[in-house]
């Protein structure tokens, strides 16, 4: 495979954290070259042992790459590697498109976009579904919005990145939409699961056979069933840190407040996770609500309840 892409230009990665270092090995896979930057040096070994290239800034990372690919945390960080010192915006070409993956709100990917237009550079809106392992094999989800024909340019990285590619049209801005939308579904399916199972250990049921209940029948949810398997054999080692979906809940919250509206599960969801990273758990993964919900259903004054009004 190595030499399949190797008269196109390189791909870019911008943070090579879980989910960059899986994009960025899964296209050395495929035969794409790759160049990578990270603000910490150590984020850069697995992909530069894997055989990726790595460039001392963005600008010069943009200079050398015909896609470059921004997954980063947030929007503060997407500001930085774009059009901070040193940023991205200070390489870009003719031949440029930047791809923006990181999960932001809908108003920040599409102020990225009018920036970026000012050099002529597309944009690609672009938030990514999955986790770590299917980002890694290529089955992660993309919900990609973006001019057609920066779409039909830059499918065949897409499709090796993606084997759940959504195309949701040619308005930036409906990829960060719809995966805010997606990720406070997720954030509730969550709560509501770890709710259940602690509810269902205060009961005195067996808590794994109670987890196996809800996975085969209409309680099934695949983040309530991962992330309570991983719960129930102690294993809160990040794959998704809580203090992700509370971001996300945030933001969620917040575009639909843009929009007149208040999802009250939603809300409740929000607190929750807010709650959680306030007690502690904001490093640990996202399966850690578990840890929540027990402490609120045993009513321990340290947790306390978490409501919508907080």
């Amino acid at each position: 495979m190595a030499a399949l892409h190797a008269d196109a230009a390189p791909v870019g990665v911008i943070g090579v954290g879980n989910m960059g270092l899986a994009m960025a090995l899964r296209l050395l896979d495929r035969g794409h070259r790759v160049v990578v930057r990270d603000i910490r040096p150590d984020a850069v070994v697995r992909a530069v042992a894997a055989g990726a290239g790595q460039a001392p800034d963005g600008a010069t990372l943009a200079a050398r790459s015909g896609l470059l690919i921004v997954a980063v945390v947030d929007a503060a960080q997407c500001e930085s590697a774009l059009f901070g010192g040193g940023g991205a915006q200070h390489g870009l070409h003719a031949d440029s498109t930047v791809m923006v993956c990181s999960t932001i709100a809908p108003h920040d990917v599409e102020s990225i976009a009018m920036r970026l237009q000012r050099h002529a550079v597309p944009c690609i809106d672009a938030p990514m579904s999955g986790g770590p392992a299917r980002a890694r094999d290529g089955t992660m989800s993309l919900m990609v919005a973006c001019a057609d024909a920066v779409f039909e340019r830059h499918q065949p990285v897409l499709r090796d990145l993606s084997a759940r590619l959504v195309r949701l049209g040619e308005r930036v801005g409906d990829g960060a939409r719809t995966k805010l939308v997606n990720n406070l579904l997720a954030g509730v399916n969550l709560a509501a699961a770890a709710e259940a199972l602690a509810l269902a250990e205060r009961l005195g049921l067996d808590a794994r056979r109670t987890l196996q209940v809800f996975e085969q029948s209409s309680a099934q949810s695949w983040i309530g069933s991962d992330r309570l398997a991983r719960a129930l054999d102690g294993d809160y080692a990040p794959r998704a840190h809580t203090s992700l979906l509370a971001k996300d809940t945030t933001l969620a919250l917040a575009m639909a407040r843009s929009a007149g509206l208040k999802p009250p599960l939603g809300a409740t969801a929000q607190a929750l996770f807010a709650r959680a990273c306030a007690q502690g758990l904001a490093a640990l993964d996202d399966a850690s609500l578990l840890t929540l919900m027990r402490a609120v259903l045993a009513d321990d004054p340290g947790q306390g309840s978490a409501t919508a009004s907080e």
